[in-house]
């Protein structure tokens, strides 16, 4: 298998100089390194290659690394069944730069695309219908970044009287963003079976 993933990179590497920056296998699995502006060609070319045939795209998402001057790894995963292989390409950018939609080449990649922007804000242009996917109408942020807070602000639920969705504040017993550690949680204000076993063997 590493063979023919190495005979697969070196095709990529060879048909694609300039827009792809390299390649690895890591753990039996090929990933290659391309540049932003380039993925519609990438994405083409091991699509028709007849020593690549990735036709079949499974996913685009994201990760991010806050750290990076360019945040996010755009990541895409291609599967091609004639050479029962699979490949990694991975883009970089950052919050302002969008990369180019691969409509054009794999229409499937239509919702991955909207849920990469949504949970990361990752932007692609040329997309026909780029709006958030999973959160809700009116939702700020975007819940996969590191520096998202954990429990959010707000909750959203339906509620039953007012026919409607309603937005809450989000209200919790103890306050996760600044937890001091040397305090005690809050507990009940109601008494447990077994309670009086905390208590030396008290009776309630």
């Amino acid at each position: 298998m590493s063979e023919k993933l190495q005979a697969i990179g070196d095709t990529i590497s060879a048909g694609l100089p300039g827009a792809v920056t390299g390649f690895d296998i890591i753990h039996r699995e090929l990933n290659v390194y391309a540049n932003a502006a380039d993925i519609v060609k990438v994405v083409r070319f091991l699509r028709d290659d007849p020593n690549c045939q990735f036709w079949s795209i499974i996913d685009v998402t994201a990760v991010d690394w806050p750290q990076r001057e360019r945040r996010f790894d755009v990541v895409y995963h291609f599967l091609s069944p004639k050479q029962n292989a699979r490949v990694r390409v991975k883009v970089t950018t950052d919050e302002a730069t969008p990369v180019p939609s691969i409509i054009s080449e794999f229409p499937g990649a239509d919702w991955f695309e909207r849920e990469t922007y949504d949970l990361y804000g990752v932007l692609f242009t040329g997309h026909p219908d780029m709006r958030r996917l999973l959160t809700d109408y009116g939702f700020e942020g975007h819940p996969l970044r590191k520096d998202f807070p954990l429990t959010g602000f707000v909750e959203v639920r339906w509620d039953d009287t007012q026919k409607r969705v309603v937005y809450e504040a989000v209200r919790l017993n103890q306050e996760f963003r600044n937890f001091d550690f040397l305090s005690p949680w809050e507990g009940t204000d109601y008494r447990l079976p077994g309670d009086e076993k905390a208590e030396g063997g008290k009776g309630a």
